[in-house]
């Protein structure tokens, strides 16, 4: 990890590699609990829940849900137990059948060479992983043995096919490729075409590319509706506009996704100053298929308000070299300042646009000119009068 943190730089931020975020300039007020964490983890505690029996009905879910310490517990005690088990009931098998005394050269046991209860573990140990060393074995003597060893087997087999599916699984999971998908550690308020617009910065680390990936954004707050209900975690979504135009993104170089400010967006009446008051989370959510174990991966981030940064833009990142297009990835989440009004789209949008607001600023300004040439002028004819 420290390797891998070197060879990194720390201008973007890892879905699975927590970052300290840079401390605001000012003096916020406390704000609740982060719904989702910068790292893609859910804040979310669980509490107070009586039907613990609805995951052992999900066994294979819930062992590979768990820490490894305990599936390799399990998994050792699995077949541990099951070796005791039928160890004892070999041991019976020959104890009620006369095999443990030591009888004449006629005498047919059950099962060869058992004569306690180590020896009939032994057994258990060979019949069930298939080892057979050949000293003992098992006769047509007694009808009962062949019949616990074909349930041994099978049992046997469905204890491997859970364990090893299991322990594949832990191994190959969906968020260990989630690690190489990056977002920008800030998310920025610009204009994009005359509009405001919402913007985070997407990539990729591997060459080995996602397919149809997805990207989706959610505004989670606080909200009251008008019967006086308070939802203390309303998610709403958000459309965006990216560039390729739709859902599906092609994520072989890093990307800015853009959110245009409109009327149905929940950021429509989101000014600068009430940017720094609210208690506001935008959510982030990157969705693919793995190309080389087509396993479905999900990377999530998310930006409060102290992480939107307002009138900033994002630097280019790819350039052209020898024919090749080369990946700057210490610009990731670098940003510069560019115009942008105070104000939030829907005052925008009241002003006329940036054309109009830009043509009132100057008509403003104009007045101002004149006033100070027409004083101006006065002030000569004073002077030369006298």
């Amino acid at each position: 990890m420290l390797s891998r943190k070197g060879l990194i730089p720390e201008d973007y931020l890892l879905t699975r590699l927590a970052e300290d975020v840079l401390p605001p300039k000012f003096k916020a007020k406390q704000r609740k609990a982060r719904f989702v964490g910068k790292n893609g983890t859910c804040n979310v505690a669980h509490t107070n829940i009586r039907e613990q029996g609805r995951f052992l009905q999900d066994v294979f879910t819930t062992l590979v849900d768990l820490k490894w310490l305990h599936t390799l517990i399990i998994f050792t005690m699995s077949f541990l137990c099951s070796w005791l088990l039928f160890g004892m009931i070999w041991w019976l098998v020959a104890f009620a059948h006369g095999d443990l005394d030591q009888r004449g050269d006629d005498f047919i046991p059950c099962v060869t060479d058992i004569h306690s209860f180590s020896s009939a573990f032994l057994f258990s140990i060979e019949v069930q992983v298939t080892i057979g060393f050949g000293g003992r074995m098992i006769t047509e003597e007694c009808v009962s043995a062949i019949i616990i060893l074909i349930v041994q087997n099978i049992v046997g087999l469905v204890i491997n096919a859970i364990m090893l599916g299991c322990i594949f699984m832990k191994t190959a999971q969906a968020h260990r490729r989630a690690e190489t998908l990056i977002f920008s550690k800030h998310a920025v308020i610009s204009l994009r075409n005359s509009k405001l617009c919402f913007m985070v910065r997407i990539g990729d680390l591997r060459k080995s590319m996602i397919i149809s990936a997805t990207v989706r954004m959610q505004v989670v707050r606080r909200s009251t509706t008008e019967e006086g209900e308070v939802v203390p975690l309303d998610q709403i979504d958000i459309h965006m506009d990216n560039p390729v135009g739709t859902n599906g993104v092609f994520l072989v170089s890093p990307l800015i996704i853009c959110h245009v400010i409109d009327k149905s967006s929940p950021l429509y009446e989101l000014s600068p100053e009430d940017l720094q008051h609210q208690d506001l989370e935008v959510i982030v959510v990157l969705e693919g298929v793995v190309e080389t174990t087509g396993i479905t991966t999900q990377a999530r981030t998310s930006y409060v308000s102290e992480e939107i940064l307002w009138g900033q833009r994002f630097v280019p990142t790819v350039s052209e070299d020898d024919g090749m297009y080369a990946v700057d990835y210490s610009k990731f989440g670098n940003t510069v300042k560019v115009p942008t009004p105070c104000c939030s789209a829907k005052e925008l949008e009241e002003a006329g646009g940036v054309a109009r607001l830009k043509l009132n600023e100057s008509v403003t300004a104009r007045p101002c000119v004149r006033r100070r040439r027409a004083a101006g002028t006065v002030r000569r004819s004073r002077t030369e009068s006298k």
